[in-house]
């Protein structure tokens, strides 16, 4: 005898939790403990005016920017579907479940951009997003393959 497909009721309220769901040793945990952005709109408060549309957080660009910049993803539609999508992504931008991913016209118009992409690309995150690369320079230059 065939079953019948049996029909369920969504549930009205989910416990859902994305600190559950990143794993412990995902590397934007690793990032997250050493990136403080706590200070960063007090710093940048002078630049921004006071009247006209409000800007995105500055720190979420940030962090959003990290993303793009460990995970290899170059296009800014492409980082603000990816960061819509993934959980991980999600967590370390600190939007939870139901909070809005800016545009990507925004990252695309930002000044800010450039000044960000310089930061990362100086090296200010490669020691936290190229641990095996770190360790391979440090054990070629034990072996005097690399100069100091």
């Amino acid at each position: 005898m065939m079953g019948e497909r049996q029909v369920q009721q969504d549930a009205l309220f989910y416990e859902f939790s994305l600190e559950r769901h990143v794993p412990e040793k995902h590397l934007l945990r690793s990032i997250d403990r050493f990136v403080q952005l706590d200070g960063l709109r007090r710093e940048l408060s002078p630049f921004y005016s006071a009247i006209g549309r409000p800007s995105i957080d500055p720190e979420l660009m940030i962090r959003m920017l990290i993303v793009g910049y460990c995970f290899g993803i170059r296009s800014e539609r492409r980082l603000c579907e990816e960061v819509h999508l993934n959980l991980a992504y999600r967590w370390f931008c600190r939007l939870g479940l139901d909070g809005a991913v800016p545009d990507h016209s925004t990252f695309s118009k930002a000044a800010m951009v450039a000044s960000a992409r310089a930061i990362c690309c100086a090296g200010f995150l490669r020691p936290c997003c190229n641990v095996a690369s770190m360790r391979a320079w440090s054990a070629a230059r034990a072996l005097r393959l690399m100069p100091a």
